[in-house]
């Protein structure tokens, strides 16, 4: 959420990068109203209490007046009629609607206008289908998952089961080297939490979540939200930050923007398993912070050795909290392109200004924190990446030297 008097302040920045990320119907005309007729409101409500204080005070010596009490019956009443929090209520949802500002070197455009900003590793030119692999090894069975959950569900077993821990400890491991505290998280978040962090999608159809019947609760679609709701509310000091917390949790997605887009097997499942980066940190910090977020992001590949791309990605392209946000997308060597795999984002104050999470800073000003996340390891894509990469025609695959260790020092399963 952007903070109102940034708005008032920056109205053209604001509309045009609302317009360049998609946002066709924010409407800062009907903000700033709702905003002058609040203050408005406001300084009623001050004066009226100020008058009611004054009364309060004279009835201390002695006897009141029948008029004083008159007036003092008045004052009560005005004030009851006054619905302050109805108006405030009215504003926070209108600003809601307003998506995050964009940094000056984002491209402007939708997705194709995206801009790759390094390449590492050398694209390999034949691969396995990681569906066709691990569903004849008995690795893979979309079958029995839709039977039980509905489509798009799975069950992994035997050596792609075994292949997901490893991943998972091997990311869990870089990730612990560069600081970060590790965290299970709940799986479900109040509305407000998903709001907060910026999860509420352009328009309904793209609703990519699912919401618990009769329950003010919503499956989590990524760490990121339970994370960016710990520290809700709460005023952190100056010197804890950065906090860098790792979150380990399973995520649920209807998928319902995926329309057009790659979806075969694992690569676009409704409920996968991921460790998710996020860090809490003073605003000067934050574009030092998401740099850093993308090197993990590339140790940990480069580890693996499989090769990537990493683009900046356009304007159009940006989710409402993102300011600016890198893709990291792996060489198919299948589909012989390269695909989405993870991403870091740089969010700013809108999260944090949302939840209500400030600093503390050594003078004793407070202000709103800058919040980052990026994807250590996804691991359903992960295991695509991995197995058309690693798999072989004979039916092994191949273990890299990162991550023997996970599994007992195995050179193949």
């Amino acid at each position: 959420m952007l903070d109102v008097n940034f708005i008032r302040e920056n109205r053209e920045l604001v509309e045009k990068s609302a317009k360049e990320k998609g946002y066709d119907k924010v409407d800062i005309a009907k903000i700033l109203k709702l905003d002058d007729r609040r203050k408005a409101v406001l300084q009623d409500v001050e004066k009226l209490r100020k008058e009611r204080n004054d009364i309060a005070a004279k009835m201390k010596n002695g006897k009141p007046s029948a008029e004083l009490i008159k007036k003092g019956k008045e004052i009560k009443e005005k004030l009851a009629g006054i619905n302050l929090d109805l108006i405030e209520k009215e504003l926070n949802e209108e600003l809601k609607s307003v998506p995050n500002i964009i940094f000056d070197d984002v491209p402007l455009g939708g997705e194709e206008k995206s801009v790759e900003v390094k390449k590492w590793g050398e694209p390999k030119k034949s691969g396995v289908d990681h569906l066709d692999y691990a569903t004849a090894r008995g690795w893979l069975d979309f079958e029995r998952g839709a039977k039980v959950a509905g489509a798009k569900f799975y069950y992994l077993k035997d050596g792609l089961a075994l292949l997901e821990n490893a991943l998972l400890q091997y990311g869990l491991n870089i990730v612990l080297k560069h600081g970060f505290t590790p965290m299970d998280v709940p799986d479900m978040v109040k509305s407000e939490v998903l709001e907060g962090a910026g999860f509420a999608p352009k328009s309904s159809d793209q609703s990519d979540e699912y919401y618990i019947e009769g329950e003010d609760l919503v499956m989590i679609a990524t760490a990121e939200m339970p994370i960016t709701g710990y520290h809700m509310n709460e005023i952190l000091d100056e010197k804890d930050l950065p906090l860098k917390y790792a979150g380990f949790s399973a995520c649920f997605r209807k998928e319902a923007g995926a329309y057009g887009k790659y979806t075969r097997g694992l690569f676009r499942v409704h409920q996968f398993n991921k460790l998710e980066m996020y860090v809490f940190c003073l605003p000067e910090q934050s574009k030092e912070i998401h740099e850093k977020l993308l090197e993990i992001e590339e140790e940990i590949w480069q580890g693996l050795n499989i090769p990537y791309h990493v683009i900046n990605i356009a304007a159009g392209d940006l989710g409402a909290p993102a300011a600016k946000k890198y893709d990291l997308e792996y060489w198919s060597p299948v589909n012989q392109k390269y695909q989405e795999l993870t991403s870091c984002s740089n969010c700013t104050d809108f999260q944090a200004r949302a939840m209500n999470i400030r600093v503390r800073r050594e003078s004793g000003e407070i202000e709103t924190v800058h919040t980052l996340n990026g994807t250590a390891v996804s691991l359903a894509r992960t295991l695509v990446a991995f197995l058309e990469n690693y798999a072989t025609k004979d039916g092994k695959v191949k273990i890299p030297e990162a991550l023997r260790p996970y599994l007992g020092g195995k050179e193949e399963l």
